[in-house]
């Protein structure tokens, strides 16, 4: 997403790491090594324990791996 408005978040599904696997076809050490250096959406903290990611985020990654940076995503 290239403008700089914030996206909709209200009907956004948000996705547990086993969802988000399935749909990259990464790892999860993969997941969290990318999201580290900003080429991967950030999680979004459920609880102590518990993440996920927002769905439309990782539609973005998804529809163009290469280029993703989770600072232009926002």
């Amino acid at each position: 997403m290239n403008d700089n408005s914030p996206k909709d978040r209200r009907k956004d599904r948000l996705l547990r790491i086993a969802q988000v696997r399935e749909r990259t076809g990464l790892s999860v050490a993969t997941v969290y090594r990318r999201e580290a250096v900003g080429t991967f959406p950030l999680r979004v903290r459920l609880g102590p324990r518990s993440v996920a990611w927002y769905e439309s985020d990782i539609d973005d990654f998804v529809a163009d791996p290469a280029e993703y940076r989770a600072d232009q995503a926002a």
